[in-house]
């Protein structure tokens, strides 16, 4: 023997295998390679087409849409002003310093001699007249008439200090009025001066005092 291991029996001469070559590809050719650089295609085939001009936006609709805005709040102030004046065949009168010292003037002799109605007519600003029930109104009237009488023997508006107006027909009043204290009646009580609050509003051709708060003490 010539080695360790005998020849297989019938074998050929030993030796390196015979050169087979690359294996067939069974897909078919090999991929090309892809470029390192591509270019893409143009977007259209020649020149590109001229911009479209856009038009100009003209001013006149900016006016125009301020003009019937404006039209709008005019049309809003007509429709306001014509359901003020259809409670009545005319305008109502405006709120002057007058018209409010005299109706306060009024309002304070009503609590002075005691006039429930007319002390009510007030308060109720303006609905008296449509209210069906006004007991508790004339009776909520008497007890400010009767506060009042304790505290006031007499009540002069003489001022009206400041109107702070929320509509030409309703008002907020500071005014200052010469009162004299509810005293013995041996002797005369000294006249003093007084600042009080109204709440006042013109209805039905009126000047009516909602509310009455006097500065230095309670409300009536």
């Amino acid at each position: 023997m010539a080695g360790p291991y005998p020849p297989h029996y019938g074998a050929g001469p030993v030796g390196p295998p015979p050169h087979l070559g690359p294996p067939p590809n069974p897909v078919g050719p090999p991929p090309v390679p892809y470029p390192e650089n591509p270019v893409a295609p143009p977007m259209y085939p020649g020149m590109l087409p001229p911009p479209i001009p856009y038009p100009k936006r003209s001013p006149w609709r900016a006016i125009l849409a301020v003009l019937a805005v404006l039209a709008l709040m005019a049309a809003a102030v007509g429709a306001t002003t014509l359901v003020m004046r259809s409670d009545g065949d005319s305008a109502p009168e405006k709120l002057t310093s007058a018209s409010a010292q005299s109706a306060i003037q009024n309002y304070l002799d009503a609590l002075q001699r005691g006039d429930t109605e007319e002390i009510a007519r007030h308060t109720l600003c303006g609905l008296f007249d449509a209210v069906k029930e006004k007991r508790s109104d004339l009776a909520l009237a008497d007890l400010s008439s009767d506060a009042f009488r304790k505290q006031w023997g007499k009540a002069e508006v003489t001022a009206i200090d400041k109107m702070v107006f929320s509509s030409p027909y309703q008002a907020q009043v500071l005014f200052s009025m010469n009162v004299t204290p509810a005293g013995s009646r041996t002797r005369p009580a000294p006249e003093m001066s007084e600042q009080g609050v109204a709440q006042v509003l013109v209805q039905d051709d009126q000047v009516l005092v909602c509310s009455y708060l006097l500065r230095a003490a309670g409300q009536y």
